[in-house]
This record gives C-alpha cells, structure tokens and sequence, in this order.
C-alpha cells in the first residue's frame, strides 16, 4: 500500500502559479477499486504548498484499512525545494500514525513520530538524512521541471521521517490513452519511474526483498486546456495486488489560499 501512495505522491506534478489545482484519482487493482486520492496544489514562483488525502476502499479496507493526509509547505533555493515544514498523519489498521519534520537548512529534524522509530524500523543514519526532502517536496521539483522542460528526467533523494529512499523517473515518449473507466483520454508523456529502499528498513522484513526496485510508469498531461500538466494514469506494482492501475477522474481549478496570491 506505501508503495501506492509513494509513487502517486511523486509524480503529481502541482499547478501552475496562475491557480491552485484539485484532481481526484481512483486506483484499481484485481478489478476493483482499492484506494480514493484527492490532491490540492499551490505553486507559484516563490513558494509551493501540497496537500493529498488518501484513503483504502473495497478488498484494500479489509486487508490494510486506513486513511491519510499528507501535506508540506516550502520555497525555492534555484532550482531545488526548500521545505520548511512536513506532517502526514492518519489511521492504517486501527492505529494512530504521524509524521511532522521540519529542516535547518539541508537538515531534516524529526519532531515527532508515533509510533516511534525504535518500535518497527531500524534508524536511518544522520549521514543519509542530510540533503534529503520530502515526497511532497521531489514532486514540486518535478512539477517545475515537466512545465519547463518538457521531460521527467530526475533523481531524489526523500526522506519521510522512517525510511530513506532514492527515486528517479525518465522519459519514454508520447503515447495516446483509449477510454477506460471513465478516466481521462488523449495524448500524454509516458514516464518510467523507480523507488529504491536504502534505510529504516522494518525489523521484521526481509532486508533483500524490501532493497528491490518498485519500477512503474506515468503518463503526464494537461487535463483540460489550460491546466498543467498532472499525472492522467499511473500503473504502479504492488507486493499484495500485483499491478494496480491509478486514474485521474476529475480536476478543477481552486482558488489560491491568501498566502499564496502574489
């Protein structure tokens, strides 16, 4: 399920600085829908906000139920998201979970984890924590770099308060999506994207088995005249339901919070 809501968070590419943006997905796997995800995003050229809600639906409730909101605000330093503050938190199989990071520069500082870190995870060192963002952050950056280039080429180096992964997305052509499900149609970039364990592995998982690649891919469009480009189908693998399958159903233009019309 984390493998899910990492690759979703990673490639939604925000909105651009003229107006914040909402898209609602569904994602479907083993025929039947397994998680409901709405994000919100606020761009501009000085700062970003990003918030997703996130919950399990159908054989996904019962095997893991949960909900989740995710949200982080930072600027820019060149090119490179400068957060300055992360907190996801939420209920998965009936227990509490909350993350809140902040950062001293390149420094991340965990200022509150429940359940504790010592409870399920082995410590990520202080070395490998320097430098790193947020998922939320990588997808800002990625976010800029799509409406400026044109392509998904990018490594980051995330850190979630737990774990410590390296995620890297590549370009691999346009490609044109047939209806299905009522999701979006048309033309879209196609995206290869990769996430990559190195610490705070779990005690109780083999280490090897949790070190492979998840590999999977996006398709990146606009989906309505005007809008960015956002993430309209996403097929992501999965250790519980094998390739499940992320669709975008709606999105709208919002309006901007106060702090961000500038």
């Amino acid at each position: 399920m984390r493998s899910i809501l990492a690759a979703l968070l990673l490639l939604l590419p925000g909105a651009a600085a003229a107006e914040a943006l909402r898209a609602t997905y569904e994602v479907y796997a083993l025929g039947s829908t397994v998680l409901e995800l709405e994000a919100r995003f606020e761009l501009t050229r000085d700062a970003y906000r990003v918030e997703t809600t996130l919950r399990t639906r159908g054989i996904a409730a019962l095997v893991a139920s949960g909900e989740q909101l995710s949200r982080v605000r930072g600027g820019w330093a060149g090119e490179r998201p400068q957060p300055a503050d992360f907190v996801t938190e939420g209920v998965w199989r009936g227990r509490m979970r909350r993350i809140a990071l902040d950062w001293d520069g390149a420094e991340p500082r965990v200022l509150d984890l429940v359940p504790s870190e010592a409870e399920e995870r082995d410590p990520v060192p202080e070395a490998m924590r320097r430098g790193t963002v947020d998922v939320l952050s990588a997808l800002a950056q990625l976010a800029r770099q799509v409406a400026r280039e044109g392509h998904c080429e990018l490594t980051a180096p995330v850190f979630d308060g737990r774990r410590r992964s390296d995620f890297a997305t590549r370009t691999e052509g346009r490609e044109i999506l047939r209806p299905w499900r009522g999701a979006w149609q048309g033309e879209a970039l196609r995206c290869g994207f990769e996430g990559r364990l190195v610490a705070g592995f779990r005690r109780d998982q083999d280490r090897a088995e949790a070190a492979a690649p998840q590999r999977g891919t996006a398709w990146i469009a606009p989906p309505y005249a005007g809008a960015p480009a956002i993430p309209v189908r996403l097929d992501i693998p999965t250790r519980w339901f094998g390739t499940a399958t992320a669709v975008l159903l709606r999105a709208e233009a919002v309006e901007r919070r106060a702090e961000f019309r500038r």
